[in-house]
């Protein structure tokens, strides 16, 4: 019984610590890009790459972290490296969007978008890109068009984001320098 008493004791205080650990946090809204935002990987600015972009929040940070890439953001979800406490994710919706320079007003949140994963077009940096949208229909029509599968957030394959073309700053043999990112630029701009 002892033992019992011991194991609920622990529980209890577990369970306070984890509670104080998830205080409700007030999710950002996303906030629109501007010439003097820079890429989190890379260190270039954002708004000189074409394709879909992506802002993340932090919660122990007031400025979002803004990526080239739709590719680069989801890869920051992913690194081990990077921080966890992310509060928001915001990417363009390319349903609403133009491919050349998406427009203030596009931002999804990241976790509930559609995205064309494999298709012909190719992001900001030139690499493979994971294509947002809104509404799955979108998301299919471009499918038919540039080639590619519909895929939810969760399921974007770890390899797609990570192994299929360097990361920024990374050169092919997975130290740092900017030669070798991959990719070619390709298709005219996708209108919506």
């Amino acid at each position: 019984m002892r033992r019992v008493s011991i194991a609920l004791a622990f529980a209890a205080v577990f369970a306070l610590g984890a509670c104080d650990d998830d205080k409700t946090v007030d999710i950002p809204k996303p906030v629109e890009l501007t010439r003097d935002d820079i890429s989190h990987f890379g260190r270039m600015i954002v708004e000189d790459h074409k394709g879909p972009r992506g802002q993340i929040h932090l919660r122990d940070r007031k400025k979002p972290l803004w990526f080239s890439s739709v590719r680069d953001t989801i890869a920051f979800t992913m690194l081990p490296e990077e921080s966890k406490r992310i509060a928001a994710i915001y990417v363009n919706d390319m349903g609403r969007a133009t491919w050349d320079r998406p427009e203030p007003g596009t931002w999804i949140d990241a976790r509930t978008a559609a995205y064309v994963i494999g298709s012909r077009r190719r992001g900001g940096m030139g690499a493979p890109e994971a294509v947002p949208f809104g509404k799955s229909e979108a998301a299919a029509k471009f499918a038919a068009k540039f080639g590619g599968r519909v895929v939810k957030f969760g399921e974007i394959p770890r390899d797609y984001i990570l192994g299929s073309s360097p990361m920024p700053g990374m050169g092919k043999d997975g130290k740092t320098g900017m030669h070798g990112h991959g990719g070619k630029k390709t298709n005219g701009d996708m209108k919506k």
